[in-house]
């Protein structure tokens, strides 16, 4: 049986998702989470005409001639507006981010006058509506500034104060349960050393992974291979109220690979098993209510590779997030490439500058699963799709930038 396609299987992973419950918090706290719903400006910005140097406020048409000479009745400070207006052959002293005075409409640089007392006298032309900021030149009151689905970025907390909002509307953070199954696998450290000893690494990249994503992640340790005990682990997600559980590990079929065995045991209903991915052949997904199971194979590569490809865009999707799935950049090859096989193929691979500014993509020489040193040594993974045919160095590729 043909397996499925890497773009068939993330359409059934992170497709159309109703995306998780909305919560206010406050805008200081909202950098990296995704707005629930379009957010309108409060008010306008700036609220008034304002002043966007220091200088004197005039009548454009008092200062059509150079020299020209007024007389001072005021002062607007930012914070402390004249009160009265301005009439012909007058002007106030001003600052910046002051509000112009009612009857002005210009700016004269502070540079291009002198004073004498009450009088003050241009030295130079300044043209009508200069050195002014308009009310609403940055965004008017009931305006868009974000748009639902958008993942908030430390500038889009500054638009979101300025248009005077504490607190705003964002999706509730996806809960993850992560779970290692595997009889070999012991925690960093707490190991008797002996060779048929795995020490534990899966869990610790893709609790990353899950949290950059936005996810709040709950580690549920390593299980056993055992249906009874896995079976376990996989109600304890469904009764803490978990969004996304995550496995590693036996995701294939082999005699001790019973984590689908399991799922269905506890009637999660699998729509993804096995696709035509390297690494990843083996992953797994399905559902029991609003309960998603991610199986992801237990080599650490494929593990984290799956979970860049899979896991982090279903968290955006359940965030609501408008592009959820991974994002290439353009590259070229960095040295000649086979001809590829039936399956979509993710290399680890370093970038260099290919000398016009553009990127250079190589992949690492050994691209074992198992690898975590070429794993940690790469700068992205390289894609290369199901029956891509020979290339030369130089030819344009698409890669996937570590973002970590």
């Amino acid at each position: 049986m043909a397996l499925m396609s890497v773009a068939e299987a993330l359409s059934l992973v992170a497709g159309p998702v109703e995306p998780l419950a909305e919560e206010w918090v406050p805008v200081a706290a909202a950098a990296g989470r995704v707005l629930a719903r379009d957010l309108l400006a409060n008010r306008s910005q700036p609220p008034a005409d304002m002043s966007a140097m220091d200088g004197y406020a005039v009548r454009a048409a008092d200062i059509v001639e150079t020299p020209s000479r007024l007389r001072v009745i005021g002062e607007s400070a930012a914070g402390r507006p004249f009160a009265g207006a301005v009439g012909p052959g007058e002007c106030t002293r001003i600052f910046t981010g002051a509000v112009l005075p009612e009857g002005t409409d210009t700016v004269v640089i502070q540079e291009n006058t002198a004073r004498d007392g009450d009088l003050m006298t241009t030295t130079a032309p300044t043209a009508a509506l200069r050195n002014v900021r308009k009310a609403g030149c940055d965004f008017a009151k009931g305006a868009p500034g974000l748009s639902a689905g958008h993942r908030i970025t430390a500038r889009d907390m500054m638009l979101a104060a300025a248009m005077d909002h504490a607190e705003i509307p964002v999706a509730r953070r996806p809960r993850v349960a992560l779970v290692q199954t595997g009889d070999e696998l012991v925690m960093p450290g707490r190991g008797t050393g002996a060779d048929s000893e795995i020490v534990v690494s899966n869990s610790f990249g893709l609790a990353a992974l899950a949290r950059a994503a936005g996810a709040e992640v709950m580690d549920l340790g390593v299980v056993r291979d055992d249906l009874a005990a896995i079976r376990a682990a996989i109600r304890q997600a469904m009764d803490g109220g978990v969004d996304i559980l995550v496995s590693s590990g036996g995701a294939s079929v082999g005699d001790h690979d019973l984590m689908a065995p399991a799922l269905k045991a506890e009637q999660v209903e699998l729509e993804v098993h096995k696709i035509a991915l390297r690494p990843g052949k083996p992953l797994m997904f399905g559902r029991r209510g609003a309960l998603r199971v991610l199986g992801l194979p237990g080599n650490p590569v494929s593990s984290h590779v799956c979970g860049m490809l899979f896991l982090a865009p279903l968290i955006r999707a359940l965030q609501g997030e408008t592009a959820p799935t991974y994002r290439t950049v353009p590259a070229r090859l960095g040295c000649d490439m086979p001809a590829n096989d039936w399956r979509m193929d993710f290399m680890r691979a370093t970038l260099s500058d290919d000398g016009a500014g553009g990127l250079l993509a190589t992949p690492l020489p050994v691209q074992d699963s198992s690898l975590l040193s070429v794993l940690a040594a790469a700068d992205a993974l390289l894609v290369r799709d199901a029956d891509a045919p020979a290339a030369s160095a130089g030819t344009p590729c698409q890669v996937i930038l570590f973002q970590d």
